[in-house]
Formats: structure tokens, sequence, C-alpha cells
């Protein structure tokens, strides 16, 4: 017995089977869809900027909020106006007048008590200088009158130049020059027990008169 013909059919079946086209797959569902969506990171949180680093040694910028003392001059009045200038600039009043055969003199507002806490000084017809001896002025950079040599350094990034007081023994004056503003220098006194007594700012070579106007 022959089996050709069922050998044929096997193999023709064989052929539909593998012939017959695949059913096409379903399409996502937004379920499915929203199951495989990616999800975005979180955003990394941002990273502050530096801060710019001061050059040490550099004197600070900044003057103290309750003060109007600064290189240039106090308030309105300006170190090298004349004195008309300055006291025009002040708006009240100031005392004060040169001795027969001097051009130096100091100003004082009316409610001053003493000079030495607190004066503008004049030579040859101008605004040259001003002298503190109080702590209710703050210098130029924040000094006062109280602080102590190390406080002093540190707050003017250790760029105060020190010299022996002339008259205290162990006493210092301690000083920095104006950059940019004035050919002006802001001095501080300090007494032998490194604290500092007295600050002026003025233009040189006045600023450096040790005995003011004497």
């Amino acid at each position: 017995m022959r089996c050709f013909p069922l050998l044929f059919l096997a193999i023709a079946g064989v052929s539909l089977v593998a012939c017959k086209p695949a059913a096409p797959e379903a399409a996502p569902t937004t379920a499915d869809t929203e199951a495989v969506a990616p999800v975005s990171p979180a955003p990394a949180p941002e990273t502050p900027p530096p801060v710019a680093a001061t050059a040490e040694g550099a004197a600070p910028a900044a003057v103290a909020a309750d003060t109007q003392a600064s290189f240039a001059g106090y308030g309105d009045m300006k170190l090298g106006s004349t004195v008309d200038e300055a006291k025009a600039a002040w708006g009240g009043e100031l005392n004060g007048k040169p001795s027969e055969g001097s051009t130096c003199y100091y100003l004082t507002p009316k409610w001053v008590k003493k000079a030495s806490d607190f004066a503008f000084m004049a030579e040859d017809g101008k605004f040259v200088r001003y002298d503190v001896g109080t702590d209710k002025e703050a210098a130029p950079g924040g000094g006062k009158v109280g602080m102590t040599v190390d406080e002093l350094q540190k707050l003017y990034g250790n760029a105060l130049q020190s010299s022996p007081h002339k008259y205290v023994e162990g006493g210092q004056y301690l000083s920095i020059a104006a950059s940019g503003v004035a050919p002006s220098k802001l001095v501080f006194e300090t007494d032998a027990a490194g604290k500092v007594t007295a600050w002026r700012v003025g233009l040189t070579p006045q600023v450096d008169y040790v005995e003011g106007c004497s």
C-alpha cells in the first residue's frame, strides 16, 4: 500500500499552517501607555554661586552705617574744601577761629563739650582733617574708640601700619591710607593697654600732626 498521498497531505498541511498570517498585535491601551511612560528625573538643586574671596590684607570698602565719616571728608564736608564751603556743607553753627599768628585752628559744633571728642581742623583757609575721641562715632571701615589692636587689625584685614606713639609708652599709631579717594589717611591712637583712645582722618601732612594745631 502506497503512503505518498498521505505524506503529500501532511506536507501541505504544514505549509498551510506556516503560511497563515499572524494575528495583528492589539494597540496599547491608555493604561498601558501610562504604565510604561518614562518618568522624568527630578531637576537637580541649583548650586549657589561661589562667594567672592577677599584679598588678604585689603582694607574693607564698606563704611559703618552709624557714621558719616569717610576718607573724602565728613558727611557733605569734603577735605580740601574752603572753610566757608565746609561750614555751608555742615549747615549748623561751628565755633572756632585762628589765634594770632597761626593759620591752623579747630572748628567745633556748639553741642561739643570737649574739642578732643569731635572737631574739624582748618589750615590755610581749608578744611583738612577731623578728629574723634568718642565711641559715638565710627571711623571709615568701622573702627571705634575702645577697640583693641587685635580687633582693629582683624577689621581692616591686617592692613594697618603700626608705629610707636610719641607720648604714650607702649602706645601705637595705626594708620591706613585711602585708595583712589583722596590723598588722605586714617590714623588710630592707642594707649599702653592696646585700646583705641582717638582717631582722625585727614589730608597729608596735616593728618600726621601729632599735637594737632599746637
